[in-house]
């Protein structure tokens, strides 16, 4: 490299060409950005790092070598998301996460509405690992029974979107919860613990505000819900046994199990359950596949395979459980893994250029002490949620960025993770036009600037983050 270091104006060039083309992009594709078009832009991003860098001296040697590091320290989250897909699909045709919902719907009663709706979601969406899902599904049918309650559409958004992102943002299968300790260094199970020194008042407070709420609310019918969980049990085989199984799985990983291992484990577990639990709807699906009225014991051991690494899809009537009851497998991740390899394709030449420094020097000068330096990462994820429009640039970003000064200030690396994952994450949905915030209301039809207010989880998080790191509240040393 050039042994002058880059300008200010040089260094925020690349990000302010990001923020341009990916606000440009979103107001076009909208929540569909997500399908290539944002990754196209982070890569073109990289193009003009790459050429700004080279006009200052750096050799392309040094760019494809950053770019290879950034990549390598993200192999492990690329192998722990596919996992992910191929244990989602295991614990589908299982008939575990059919089981889950069940349960959770049946927490729900009119007298309650609001809490337990939080209460299900998070459910829901700790077993699945993702909030659009939980939201594009249960929290559809929560939507419409609570609005025939008489509760305000904005409010009802609220706590699904609470719950929502509870469960995402604690869910070992999440890709940001898996994304998140892999920027900042550290590993998955240490990361989940320490953020519930966040996530847990913040949940609580939110339960308790959404209980008083509640308390006014109408007395509405939940017919609509009994509906669901009916034709759940009439098309699935449904037993409390199964939950043994992720039972098993957050075991291991708790005891410090590799996570891989872990939901090795739990995928297998979940193979041999399909089979003795919902051995007739592996028939159904094997006929409904080959489109045959015949089949043999290799057809079975095709399906329960293709559940873990491609389509499967368990045809219900209800179109929010036909939509619920679908997995891509290992396939269905490869989206994710390809937004995350281009957006670290951004970051290993930023950094490699040198620019990543200058920018992150200017946020550490208005970081005093271990407080401010926490507090300037939340900020900056909120920045970048509400400038690139894309929670996971605002998770890799200020990652990288702040690394290696949580490192030379004597942090444990998990207060890094954990401040990415409670405005990184949770912030995202805040944002109307951030694809978060674009795609809740292209699904609840509620915009983020109704239901932001509501969404107490999601506002609560940074700041009992900041504030814990204020008071100095459990801030772990390295």
């Amino acid at each position: 490299m050039n042994a002058k270091k880059p300008s200010l104006l040089l260094a925020i060039l690349p990000v302010l060409f990001l923020i341009v083309a990916l606000a440009i992009n979103v107001r076009i594709f909208g929540d569909s950005s997500l399908d290539g078009s944002n990754q196209l832009i982070l890569l073109a991003a990289s193009g003009v790092t790459a050429g700004l860098a080279a006009l200052h001296g750096v050799k392309a040697q040094a760019l494809w070598e950053g770019i290879q590091d950034n990549i390598q320290d993200s192999s492990k989250a690329i192998l722990i998301l596919l996992m992910v897909g191929a244990l989602a699909g295991s614990w589908l045709v299982s008939g575990i996460i059919p089981t889950l919902i069940f349960y959770g719907l049946d927490l729900l009663s009119p007298s309650i509405f609001l809490p337990a709706t939080v209460i299900v979601c998070a459910i829901v969406s700790l077993a699945t690992g993702s909030s659009w899902a939980t939201t594009a599904t249960i929290g559809i049918a929560l939507m419409g029974v609570g609005q025939s309650m008489g509760f305000s559409p904005a409010m009802v958004a609220g706590a699904v979107i609470s719950g929502a992102y509870f469960g995402d943002k604690m869910s070992p299968f999440s890709d940001t919860t898996n994304l998140a300790p892999a920027m900042a260094g550290t590993d998955l199970m240490t990361h989940i613990r320490y953020m519930t020194l966040t996530s847990g008042p913040a949940i609580v407070i939110t339960l308790i505000a959404f209980s008083f709420m509640g308390m006014n609310g109408g007395e509405g019918s939940l017919d609509d819900l009994s509906l669901l969980t009916q034709e759940l049990s009439g098309r699935i085989n449904l037993s409390p046994w199964l939950m043994l199984i992720p039972a098993l799985s957050i075991g291991l990983i708790i005891y410090k199990v590799d996570a891989i291992v872990a939901m090795g484990v739990g995928t297998l577990a979940g193979l041999i359950a399909a089979y003795f639990f919902q051995y007739d709807l592996l028939v159904d699906l094997t006929l409904e596949r080959l489109g045959v009225d015949a089949f043999d014991w290799t057809h079975i051991y095709q399906q329960l395979f293709i559940s873990t690494y491609g389509d499967t899809h368990i045809a219900m009537s209800n179109p929010l459980l036909n939509d619920l009851m679908e997995s891509g497998g290992m396939s269905g991740m490869l989206g994710t893994i390809w937004l995350i390899l281009c957006a670290m394709t951004f970051g290993g030449t930023l950094a490699a250029s040198g620019f990543l420094e200058v920018i992150t020097a200017l946020f550490l000068r208005m970081a005093h002490g271990s407080a401010g330096l926490i507090i300037a990462t939340l900020a900056t994820c909120g920045f970048f949620n509400a400038t690139a429009a894309d929670q996971y640039l605002a998770i890799v970003v200020p990652g990288r960025m702040f690394r290696k000064a949580y490192e030379e200030r004597g942090l444990a690396p998990e207060n890094l993770s954990r401040a990415l994952e409670d405005s990184g994450t949770v912030t995202s949905v805040l944002v109307p036009w951030n694809t978060c915030g674009a795609y809740q209301y292209a699904t609840l039809h509620v915009s983020a600037s109704d239901y932001a207010i509501y969404a107490i989880f999601n506002w609560l998080s940074p700041i009992i983050n900041a504030t814990w790191a204020l008071i100095g509240f459990r801030i772990r040393k390295a």
